[in-house]
């Protein structure tokens, strides 16, 4: 049979993952010649024989590619002057690049069992990786992903590293950030107060081990990692974890914990075979679990909620530090509140020495900073509540129509900000950078951008941004669209949450509308006032505002957020009137709300000072739980009050079988402007009921209960209406409100026994984190018009 020469390209994650290794085995197994390289675009294939022969490397990379290897496309094309004599692994070539990175990867199992080896040479060596995990994202500076161009360059080979690396049989062949005990990065301890530490202060195998007895002790210690620090200490001690949230500044949000393995955590929460996956998973999230155990951790880790945040050691550090440890401890972000994670020494040494009293440090680098991501599973689909370590940045691939457009970057919003770069048809979202509420968090979102865009080699001729005029991320691609002039595009907030949630269920560039639900905190409107509980029947081209929640005002602007009761005060006087409070002066929620200067309130809301109107489905959340007295003066991050709601809720209906009657919400039809009417809910009835409940001291947990399956009612009941009027068979929820576990299951079954499609996230977030990946979507559909 006659020989033939092919140029093969193969594009996707391929590079780091050991895929040249890969076809270099398949190919000396076939009897092939030619070579396999790297460059700018992927893996490069030069290869000479027979068609068939050919054709079986190709079906062969496709079965038995290697594990965190994604292959998108695969090209052919006759070479000319192919002269080879055998098969070789060439270096890699420069040019543009358009290969992708591979996320960062927890360690495999023969890592893992070769640091617990006393005869392996990685016995205990708290850095070792191979080609099927280890640090990728955190540590690459350019591409293509070579070690000159990670942060390891300056770690130079030992001799058997050498010959390993260079190995193309071994599994460590061109594992970038390899090293051993001799060669590469070291760990050490360090106290916070810059006294000595000596090895006679610990029963410890090494400054790894020493971690397991810290933590013992009640100490709190800043462990470097992947993508940054984190702050460890005893999830089981109260006095310990109390200590660091005074220290972090942290007083409510829930803390995130590690165990050492599976059995330790089903201890303290139920894991279902999809949490298990997650947990096991090479992206190794942190996973949300029901804490129905037989053990509990301490109450301060997660106080009033019914699901704890755990985490699989997803490092050789992680799994040496915890070998002795039979308790989970909790590793939060290494920062203060609402600042970025340090991932320098030096800085951390000055930023966290008033919360760590010892610091495990390394002396790898890391260049990209990624925190730990976030999942949920619901009804055995997985749902991402943060995308981040082991998830970003590998892209996310686009519906039909999105191909052959300009590039076109998208900024993200103002709270769980990500960014997106659209090209190639693929949309490619930067890890989780956070809420942008100060200077601190503005410059790193500044610098993660520009690292990014270096990174990729990228210059997007379209920058879009949310419609909202003082959002930073807002004020920056403007910014950034005239110094680059750049083609400027603003879309709207609710719109891009829809979208997101279209991109994700694969709907196509022209599809047929779909009515969206977008339910959050807060959005700039089309009208310019603020949003929050919208129906929008929409495509990526457009949309119609079809219903909303009734406007309340949110006295005081931002400080409704984090002060409940404005929420609760405000509705109560949109629903019944100034003097409603007459009526009830016998309740202690009205006892309380006397504490507040309620004339100066009243004069806000009649004068519209500071206190705009929103249709907020999150501020009602809000409303209503301070009402029934959960965070009621304050809460000290947004959603708190929500999610504390859920919690009730979610454990009523779980311990009492008995039916309970629902709250009642209206509907009511209003004359709009387009062509369709605009529909309102209207929660007047319900807060009837539920002072009335009040009155009648009935449980928290009840009213909860009530309240969420009234609101899931009302909102399958507006479904019902527009559909009459409007033609649509599909459904997405989106918004930060939809991270509800209980509101999204008892909305779904509603709609889908209505026999309506229900689209939902599964890759992005619903909430903010999300709506970077709306954003270039709709952008790409205008500009193909």
């Amino acid at each position: 049979m006659s020989k033939i020469a092919e140029q093969i390209r193969i594009y996707g994650t391929v590079q780091g993952v050991g895929f040249r290794p890969t076809v270099y085995r398949i190919a000396k197994t076939l009897g092939l010649c030619g070579e396999v390289s790297n460059d700018g675009q992927g893996v490069l294939i030069k290869v000479v024989g027979d068609r068939s022969t050919i054709d079986q490397l190709i079906e062969k990379i496709h079965s038995e590619r290697p594990p965190l290897a994604d292959i998108e496309t695969i090209t052919r094309q006759h070479l000319e002057n192919a002269n080879f004599l055998d098969f070789i692994i060439t270096s890699s070539n420069n040019n543009s690049v358009r290969t992708k990175i591979a996320p960062d990867a927890a360690t495999c199992s023969n890592c893992k069992h070769e640091i617990l080896d006393p005869l392996s040479r990685w016995y205990r060596y708290p850095f070792t990786n191979c080609t099927h995990c280890g640090p990728r994202f955190s540590i690459t500076k350019k591409l293509p992903y070579d070690r000159k161009n990670t942060t390891m360059a300056d770690f130079n080979f030992c001799p058997e590293c050498q010959e390993e690396y260079s190995d193309p049989l071994n599994r460590r062949f061109h594992a970038q950030p390899i090293a051993c005990h001799v060669c590469g990065p070291k760990a050490w301890l360090e106290r916070a107060d810059g006294k000595p530490v000596t090895a006679d202060m610990f029963s410890m195998l090494d400054d790894v081990d020493a971690l397991c007895t810290l933590i013992q002790r009640g100490m709190i210690v800043a462990v470097k990692g992947l993508g940054g620090f984190h702050l460890a200490c005893d999830a089981t001690n109260e006095e310990a974890v109390q200590k660091l949230r005074y220290r972090k500044r942290r007083p409510d949000k829930p803390l995130a914990l590690m165990a050492r393995d599976i059995e330790v955590i089903s201890e303290y929460c139920s894991i279902s075979e999809m949490e298990h996956k997650l947990l096991s998973s090479v992206a190794a999230p942190i996973v949300l679990l029901s804490a129905n155990g037989s053990k509990q951790v301490a109450p301060s880790v997660a106080p009033g909620q019914n699901t704890l945040g755990f985490m699989l050691p997803y490092t050789p550090l992680h799994h040496l530090a915890l070998r002795r440890l039979n308790v989970p401890m909790v590793l939060t972000s290494g920062n203060f509140s609402d600042e970025p994670q340090c991932i320098d020494n030096e800085e951390t040494r000055e930023k966290l020495s008033g919360i760590a009293d010892y610091f495990l440090i390394h002396n790898r680098p890391i260049f990209n900073r990624v925190d730990d991501s976030v999942v949920r599973v619901i009804k055995e689909v997985p749902q991402v509540l943060r995308r981040a370590r082991g998830y970003a940045p590998a892209p996310i691939n686009l519906p039909p129509g999105f191909a052959n457009i300009s590039p076109i970057l998208a900024m993200g919003s103002q709270l769980k900000n990500t960014f997106c770069l659209l090209r190639d048809g693929q949309a490619i979202l930067s890890q989780h950078i956070g809420d942008l509420k100060n200077s601190l968090a503005v410059t790193a979102y500044q610098k993660t951008l520009n690292l990014f865009l270096e990174l990729l080699e990228a210059k997007p001729s379209n920058i879009v941004v949310d419609k909202h005029p003082e959002y930073l991320s807002t004020k920056l691609g403007k910014d950034l669209a005239n110094t680059n002039n750049s083609k400027i595009i603003e879309v709207q907030h609710h719109h891009s949450h829809i979208a997101a949630c279209m991109v994700e269920n694969g709907l196509d560039i022209d599809c047929q509308p779909v009515l969206g639900i977008a339910l959050d905190g807060l959005g700039y409107g089309e009208d310019g006032t603020i949003w929050g509980g919208e129906f929008l029947l929409a495509n990526y081209h457009g949309f119609e505002r079809l219903g909303t929640f009734k406007p309340v005002a949110m006295i005081g602007g931002e400080q409704a957020i984090y002060q409940p009761w404005r929420n609760t005060y405000a509705h109560l006087v949109a629903a019944f009137g100034v003097d409603f409070i007459k009526n009830y002066e016998c309740l202690e929620l009205f006892s309380f709300l006397q504490t507040k200067p309620l004339a100066l309130l009243n004069q806000m809301i009649e004068k519209k000072i500071n206190s705009p109107l929103a249709s907020s489905c999150g501020r009602l959340f809000d409303a209503v739980a301070a009402a029934i007295g959960i965070c009621q003066e304050s809460c000290s991050y947004e959603g708190q009050a929500a999610i504390s709601l859920e919690t009730l809720a979610t454990e009523y209906l779980l311990n009492d079988s008995e039916e309970i009657e629902s709250y009642q919400l209206d509907l009511l039809q209003m004359e709009n402007v387009s062509k369709f009417p605009l529909t309102y809910i209207v929660p007047q009835p319900m807060w009837q009921s539920l002072l009335i409940d009040t009155k009648q001291s009935a449980t928290p947990a009840l009213m909860a209960a009530k309240f969420h399956q009234g609101l899931a009612k009302a909102i399958s009941k507006m479904v019902a209406e527009l559909h009459q009027s409007c033609e649509f068979n599909q459904v997405a929820l989106t918004g930060g409100v939809f991270q509800n576990q209980l509101l999204l299951s008892l909305v779904s079954d509603r709609l889908i026994k209505m026999g309506l499609d229900v689209l939902t996230h599964r890759q992005v977030p619903a909430n903010d984190g999300g709506l970077s990946l709306g954003q270039v979507a709709i952008a790409a559909a205008r500009l193909r018009m």
